[in-house]
Formats: structure tokens, C-alpha cells, sequence
């Protein structure tokens, strides 16, 4: 029996997570004040090119929590040294050569909280691996940033040390180094969170889905089974509801089997609240999944196969971002009621 939707592992996941995100905003309001405070046109240029992809990243990093499914809260020595860092920040105490090398340290703390977010899905599920690949993007952004900024603080600490300007050798290493990621990483880095339509959300929650029947129909251990069940329940439940608020009601003047795919989508929420009080290590369990994941396979077939052409050609490419848009809304605010509701019943 599935006596909780959680799980410590994905929750532990998702609260660094949201340790990232209010790092984040840290970084952003940190270039913010270093681009007013500068008075070198070419680093301004430089911080203010940080400082777009940064806050394309806090897109990014949405985008990732929702496709998540696990609501979490930033720890409080997050919030504690935050705190810490915007006061040092604020203190006519540190020159800008101190501030913009704590903030260097800051985009390492980040990479590596991305990087260990990455190893972490690898051994909890794949699922996640498929939820989080958004955040591709914004650690290797990351990566680059590093690079830049050890420029930018040659050029202060050596003004600051001698009153003399820097010679540009390590601006030229940079360059390479910043080039050599964005070949690596190609069109991801590229990629803004804005360009993410309605049908590419979608389609990451469709396959999200497919990996979790897979993860549940090859998992031996009830307590593994749970786990993934766990996750399932709570993303289809997102996913369905999220539907009908904003893609079915937008999709109906145009695709005439719309309340078909309505009352698929509430059959599938049907089973799954019988499938929840069922014994994970029963052979009832996985018969019932299987008819499941039949039924939402049926559901993705129609959606891709006759829903996303009707989107495709009645809807203009600002229209299908606006829908992303609100469709993830929905998503986070579903997770943060079952989130509430989880942590009312404890």
C-alpha cells in the first residue's frame, strides 16, 4: 500500500533544487549591482551578457522544478548565507575586485549543485535524468561564466594591486575556453527557456511517463515500486488536470473528439486512485499498471498523432509559448497543493 508520495531521495533532489533557484536570483541581483558599479565598458558588456543568460536560466531552472514533480524548500543555511552574501555585497567595505571574486565562487557553488543534482538522478531513476535535462543548459552557462569572470577578475586585481592595466592573455584562454563549451554543448547552450513550446513540455512529460511504467514494470523491490508509483500518481495527476484547464478548452473550437480526450483523461485519474491502495508487492499491482500504462498510451497516441497538428496549424508561435507558459503555471501550482496536502497529512 502506498502510504506516502514521497520519497526522501527525490525530496532531497528537489530541495537543492530549490537551493539553486534562490542562488539564482542571488546571481542575478549580484550582476545587477556589479553592472552599475563598473565603469569598464567592455566587462559592463560582459556582466550584462551574464546577467541575460542568468535570468534566461531562472526560466530554465522553473522549467526543470515542474518537469520535476517534487516540491521543495530552500534549506536555511541556503537562506542563512544569502543573506550573508547580499550584506558583503551592499558593504562599502569590499572593493568590486572582492565582490566579483566571491561571486565566481558562487557560480562554482552552482555548477557543482548542478552537477551533483545530474549524478544524483543517475542512481535514483531515470525518470528524473529525463525531467532535468533542461538544467543542461544552465550548468554548462555556468561553466562558461566561471571562465569569463577569471578575466574580468585578472583585470581588477591587477588595477587594484598596481594601478596599471592587465596584459589580455588570459582573456584570449578564456575565449577558447568558453568557445570549446559551447561546441560541446552545442544548441543547448543556445537555447532559451522561451523557445520551450507547449507540444516540447508535452512531449517531456509523455516520455517522463513512459520511463516511470518501465522503471515500476522492471523493479522487483515493492519499496522501488512504490517510489516510482509515487512519482507516476502525482505526475499524471499534474499533467491530466493541467490539460484541462488550459490545453483542452484552447484545442476544443478546432478538434472536434475533445471531450473523448476529456473523459480519457479522467478514466486514467480513475484507476490510478484504484491502483494506489493496491499491495506494490501483489501480482494485482502490476497487472494494474499495465492496463494503465495501456490507457495512457492510448491517451499520448491521440494527443501527439491528432491533437498537436490541430496546434501546429491553428495556433501562431507566440500563442504556443503563452500556452507553455500557462500550462506550467498550472503545473506548479497542482504541485505545490499536493506538496501542502502531503505535508498537512504528516
Amino acid at each position: 500500500m502506498v502510504s506516502t508520495l514521497d520519497d526522501t531521495k527525490r525530496l532531497s533532489i528537489a530541495t537543492k533544487l530549490a537551493d539553486m533557484r534562490a542562488l539564482q536570483n542571488l546571481l542575478i541581483n549580484n550582476e545587477q549591482q556589479f553592472i552599475e558599479n563598473c565603469t569598464d565598458d567592455d566587462i559592463r558588456h560582459r556582466l550584462q551578457n551574464m546577467l541575460e543568460d542568468d535570468r534566461k536560466n531562472l526560466g530554465v531552472l522553473d522549467t526543470a522544478i515542474v518537469q520535476y514533480g517534487v516540491k521543495g524548500e530552500s534549506t536555511t543555511s541556503t537562506q542563512k548565507m544569502i543573506e550573508q552574501i547580499q550584506e558583503r555585497m551592499a558593504s562599502s567595505d569590499l572593493s568590486l575586485f572582492e565582490k566579483v571574486q566571491e561571486h565566481e565562487l558562487l557560480k562554482h557553488r552552482q555548477t557543482m549543485a548542478g552537477l551533483l543534482i545530474h549524478k544524483a538522478a543517475q542512481v535514483v531513476g531515470a525518470d528524473i535524468e529525463a525531467a532535468i535535462a533542461p538544467l543542461n543548459t544552465v550548468n554548462f552557462e555556468n561553466r562558461a561564466h566561471q571562465e569569463q569572470l577569471k578575466g574580468i577578475l585578472e583585470i581588477f586585481g591587477v588595477r587594484e594591486l598596481t594601478g596599471l592595466e592587465a596584459k589580455q592573455g588570459l582573456w584570449a584562454r578564456v575565449q577558447d575556453a568558453v568557445a570549446a563549451l559551447t561546441g560541446v554543448v552545442g544548441s543547448v547552450v543556445t537555447r532559451t527557456d522561451s523557445e520551450m513550446s507547449i507540444r516540447e513540455l508535452l512531449l517531456m512529460d509523455h516520455s517522463k511517463a513512459d520511463i516511470l511504467f518501465m522503471e515500476i514494470l522492471n523493479a522487483s523491490d515493492p519499496q522501488k515500486i512504490q517510489e516510482y508509483f509515487g512519482q507516476l500518481y502525482k505526475d499524471i495527476k499534474v499533467h491530466g488536470t493541467a490539460e484541462e484547464q488550459v490545453l483542452y478548452p484552447a484545442i476544443r473550437p478546432y478538434y472536434e473528439h475533445t471531450q473523448e480526450i476529456f473523459e480519457q483523461t479522467d478514466e486514467v485519474m480513475e484507476m490510478l486512485d484504484e491502483i494506489k491502495p493496491v499491495d506494490p508487492a501483489s501480482s494485482e499491482f502490476k497487472a494494474k499498471i499495465k492496463q494503465l500504462r495501456t490507457a495512457v498510451r492510448t491517451h499520448i497516441n491521440q494527443e501527439e498523432n491528432d491533437i498537436f497538428p490541430k496546434l501546429r496549424d491553428n495556433f501562431s508561435h507566440d500563442q504556443l509559448l503563452q500556452m507553455a507558459t500557462e500550462f506550467k503555471t498550472a503545473k506548479s501550482k497542482l504541485q505545490s497543493s499536493i506538496a501542502d496536502s502531503e505535508l498537512a497529512k504528516h
